[in-house]
C-alpha cells in the first residue's frame, strides 16, 4: 500500500505530541502528591520529618513549582 505525505500529514497534526502527554502526567503526579502529603495526619508527617507547616506549605505550591532534579 503506498501512502504518500499529503494522506498522512492531517493525521500526524491531529495527534497530540508525546512530550505533552508526559509533561500532563507528570503535573498530575506532582498535584495529587500534593494534595495528598497535606492531607498526611500529624503523627505521619511525624514520621517522615515534616512538621504541619511544612507540609502544607509544599501542599500549596502550584504544579509547575518543582524542584529541577524531578524533571529529569
Amino acid at each position: 500500500m503506498n501512502m504518500d505525505h499529503a494522506t498522512t500529514a492531517p493525521l500526524c497534526h491531529n495527534r497530540p505530541r508525546r512530550g505533552i502527554i508526559a509533561w500532563l502526567a507528570f503535573a498530575l503526579t506532582v498535584r495529587r502528591h500534593r494534595r495528598l502529603l497535606g492531607e498526611l495526619d500529624r503523627h505521619l508527617l511525624k514520621d517522615i520529618g515534616l512538621s504541619e507547616s511544612d507540609a502544607q506549605f509544599e501542599a500549596n505550591r502550584t504544579f509547575w513549582d518543582v524542584p529541577a532534579h524531578w524533571r529529569r
